[in-house]
């Protein structure tokens, strides 16, 4: 008999991506849909409780048997997963697990336990203390980055140089750190949560700035064995924050990685995080050979599952499948259709009002000209860049491409042809001139951020 396997939030996108799953062409599993993508996101609030109690009625009103809940967003979903397998008594990590990594207060306390060399400095504050930044000061130097103890992406994240930044970036904050303060204290208050944690009434964190090479390692814990099967380049544009392409398989040493894989397996080990897929994001100083860690996510990034499908012949979805199950995975390494794989971010750095979107017509002539190419249009014509959602704070995208080559050089290459094709067009609001995205950075590049995903 199949086994039922319910996703919270599942959108169209990885519904395809889902139906490639070995487990799903050899009649092993059914994927449901457990609460609609639109009710996990984009919203100006997130009713966690009652996104619990939907989520009880859908699987209690289920004809057949429950056999699996999982998914592979980030915040408040991912809260919601062992929440869920606990009342269910499913396999997952323990919701503290799980909180010892997504919030990042607490996350960077339990770093500072066993890695603290390799992590930056960092403090809490209050972004409604107007005192917050001599408090702050008294610790840390300009420059610095600042940030929610949650949210998700960069969203809500400033790099501060100076008191004119934090002039700017606190009204921000201010106005919509709501969002995901209300969701954290409901979950905070289903946890056992140590008194030094709890007791810290601050919601955002500053930190020192780290620099290097950027880079994700996805992996899983099962059984308490920990396992990182694949690492992919973060790749930013050339002196700005917003990322350029994520990038599989990574162009990191060897050594590197194998520096970042043990210092992974040490933190999660000590978190007690077990049965459920993860992502520790690095940032490595090759001048220096010094890793530093930028922060944890309890999910598989849905967001490199088709470059490990291009790459190693699998969607990295069957591993966060198996584990819902209590099943060890069995990936594939090297047998898929490509030698380079990566997803694109096609951006406008101004507001402005986008004046062309590529046809569903013109769409499909460049999945022809370019076999695996997937286009994620984010826009519409007519509509104001600012009208988008969770952006980063430097940046609006207007499109992801998720693109498959022999090498780099032959990956850039098709890309660059690609959005030629495709030509997104924006007039932007500042001097009403026809602007499109910039182009990306060659090759990999040294990046100079603190705390952002």
């Amino acid at each position: 008999m199949k086994k039922n396997v319910f996703v919270i939030g599942l959108d169209d996108h990885n519904t395809e991506i889902l139906k490639t799953l070995r487990q799903v062409q050899n009649g092993e599993i059914k994927i449901r849909r457990l609460l609609d993508y639109e009710e996990t996101h984009g919203a100006a609030e997130y009713p966690i409780e009652e996104m619990l109690r939907k989520s009880v009625r859908v699987l209690n009103d289920f004809p057949g048997p429950v056999d699996a809940v999982t998914a592979f967003w980030d915040f408040p979903v991912s809260c919601m997963v062992p929440i869920l397998c606990a009342k269910y008594d499913m396999p997952t990590a323990s919701l503290e697990s799980v909180l010892k990594c997504e919030h990042k207060y607490w996350s960077r306390t339990e770093q500072r336990k066993v890695i603290p060399e390799y992590i930056p400095g960092f403090q809490s504050f209050d972004p409604f203390d107007d005192a917050a930044l001599d408090k702050l000061r008294q610790n840390l130097r300009f420059p610095f980055w600042i940030k929610p103890i949650k949210s998700f992406g960069s969203h809500l994240g400033f790099r501060i140089r100076n008191e004119k930044d934090w002039q700017q970036a606190i009204p921000v904050i201010r106005g919509n750190i709501g969002t995901f303060t209300d969701p954290l204290d409901y979950v905070m208050d289903l946890a056992e949560v140590p008194e030094e944690i709890a007791g810290n009434d601050d919601i955002c964190i500053a930190e020192e700035i780290i620099s290097g090479r950027q880079c994700t390692l996805e992996g899983y814990v099962y059984n308490g064995r920990v396992k990182v099967y694949g690492v992919v380049d973060s790749i930013r544009y050339a002196h700005l924050p917003s990322f350029s392409r994520y990038q599989y398989p990574s162009h990191l040493p060897k050594t590197a990685q194998k520096k970042m894989i043990e210092i992974a397996r040490r933190l999660m080990r000590h978190v007690g995080y077990d049965n459920r897929t993860f992502n520790v994001e690095f940032f490595y100083d090759l001048k220096n050979d010094h890793p530093w860690l930028l922060e944890v996510n309890t999910r598989m990034a849905q967001s490199h599952a088709d470059l490990f499908y291009k790459v190693d012949g699998a969607s990295s979805h069957e591993i966060m499948a198996d584990l819902s199950l209590g099943q060890e995975p069995d990936f594939p390494h090297r047998e898929g259709d490509y030698g380079c794989a990566g997803k694109f971010f096609v951006r406008a750095f101004r507001d402005g009002t986008v004046t062309r979107v590529p046809t569903e017509q013109r769409i499909a002539e460049a999945k022809e000209r370019f076999p695996g190419l997937i286009v994620q249009p984010m826009v519409r014509e007519g509509m104001s860049l600012s009208q988008l959602l969770y952006q980063d704070s430097y940046s609006y995208y207007l499109a992801i491409l998720y693109m498959g080559a022999r090498n780099e050089r032959d990956l850039l290459k098709k890309y660059n042809e690609c959005v030629d094709f495709l030509d997104f067009q924006v007039t932007d609001l500042g001097h009403g001139a026809e602007t499109r995205q910039l182009p990306n950075a060659d090759f990999p590049i040294e990046a100079s951020i603190g705390g952002e995903s």
